[in-house]
């Protein structure tokens, strides 16, 4: 095989196995990072504990995409999670399994995903470039020629694997310029909004309840006419409204109705578990355990205490009315507020604060056996610049490593 020199500009989890795949190729790689760091972005992941992919089986993961995740099916078939979890412990980094079958290092620690990977690219001799800006590519022929570098440097080559990031997280590195330049080059750009991003309400009751978990709910979206239901998991309340794994993951579809200007409202139903008649009958059974008490007391054994006073106040409720003296239809709409506490979304948080990048680089416009740009020869993409974005859990970080493995393969056996 005839080395060539690869540039991969991107020094996230994509662009980190980009190289560390084309050099273990014997290709001689340049990686170029604008931080002084690498994996800024990939130390934040998981609450810093890097959730780096999920022990799902095949079918299961290519449905946890927001749409076209048949078309990751070939890099998957190169590098999938099995392979990922044996690169890592094959490096001396124990993983483990946890619930949902979501996958982390035992270490709790982000930064252990980041060694191994360092040590990685070290070990196989890419040259790193740090504090380094990509301002242009020239291409010639419809063939990728050279990167043009902030600093004014030209750095001819023979195979470019663009691994920018999206727009999601700016403050890691993560703004955009990789889009405007490939839009230049022809390429069609799918419009960038938030994916797995916080939400936004028109009620004035986060301020309330901020910081605030609801454990084992769930949640119904609906615009009016189509809705979708959560699993049963957690909610946390913030500052503007609602965040938390289940919002994160059916936030995507909810952006999309946003942004055909539906109005949309989310029903948090507080006891998946039991239906409005079992409902009816345990608050029965603690209005007669607890007649004399006030009904703010009394709703202590069901809900947490920073939701009543907001719980009775949309029930009308004055909470220091007796439990006896709650009317029957006050209890029926207790009943209903339980199984359905409705919100109205407003919009969602920045893009800026949201974890992934919905839109990208149109799949119509690289190759899925490859990466390869189908406009121009030589140049191919990795991660989050790709049109595609998956659900919490790993998913979106095992994407990452294997379009990133997929690239540096392909451009090195090109």
């Amino acid at each position: 095989m005839k080395t060539k020199k690869i540039i991969v500009v991107g020094g996230g989890p994509a662009g980190m196995m980009s190289a560390i795949r084309a050099s273990q190729l014997k290709q001689d790689v340049i990686l170029i990072e604008k931080n002084s760091i690498l994996g800024k972005k990939l130390l934040l992941s998981g609450k810093g504990r890097c959730n780096l992919t999920n022990a799902c089986d095949l079918d299961s993961f290519l449905k946890r995409y927001s749409k076209n995740g048949q078309f990751l099916r070939d890099a998957f078939k190169r590098f999938f999670n099995q392979d990922l979890i044996r690169f890592f412990e094959e490096r001396g980094l124990k993983l483990k399994v946890e619930r949902q079958l979501r996958v982390f290092p035992e270490s709790n620690r982000a930064d252990s995903i980041v060694k191994v990977l360092e040590e990685e690219l070290q070990k196989n001799k890419v040259n790193i470039l740090y504090n380094t800006k990509m301002k242009d590519v020239i291409v010639e022929n419809k063939e990728v020629k050279a990167l043009c570098l902030e600093n004014g440097k030209i750095i001819s080559l023979d195979r470019l694997i663009l691994a920018t990031g999206g727009l999601s997280y700016s403050f890691t590195g993560s703004t955009g310029e990789g889009f405007k330049i490939v839009r230049r080059l022809g390429h069609r750009i799918v419009d960038l909004r938030p994916g797995l991003v916080p939400l936004e309400i028109k009620q004035d009751y986060p301020r309330l309840l901020e910081g605030l978990t609801l454990k084992n709910i769930r949640l119904k979206f609906s615009d009016g006419g189509k809705h979708i239901e959560s699993n049963i998991g957690e909610l946390l309340f913030t500052k503007f409204g609602i965040s938390g794994p289940l919002v994160l993951s059916l936030s995507s579809k909810v952006v999309d109705w946003l942004r055909q200007d539906k109005k949309v409202f989310v029903e948090i139903d507080l006891k998946p578990a039991l239906t409005m008649e079992q409902l009816d009958m345990r608050l029965l059974r603690e209005f007669k355990l607890n007649s004399n008490k006030t009904i703010k007391n009394t709703l202590r054994a069901l809900l947490p205490k920073r939701l009543i006073r907001v719980f009775l106040e949309i029930a009308r409720i004055n909470p220091q009315k007796k439990t006896h003296q709650i009317t029957s239809s006050e209890r029926k709409s207790l009943v209903s507020l339980f199984k359905g506490l409705r919100f109205d979304i407003t919009r969602t948080r920045p893009i800026e604060e949201a974890m992934v990048t919905k839109g990208g680089v149109s799949l119509k416009e690289i190759t899925p056996r490859t990466m390869e740009s189908v406009l121009i020869k030589g140049l191919y993409f990795a991660g989050e610049m790709i049109d595609l974005d998956g659900d919490t859990g790993g998913f979106n970080l095992q994407l990452a490593f294997s379009t990133g493995y997929l690239a540096g393969e392909a451009a090195a056996f090109s």
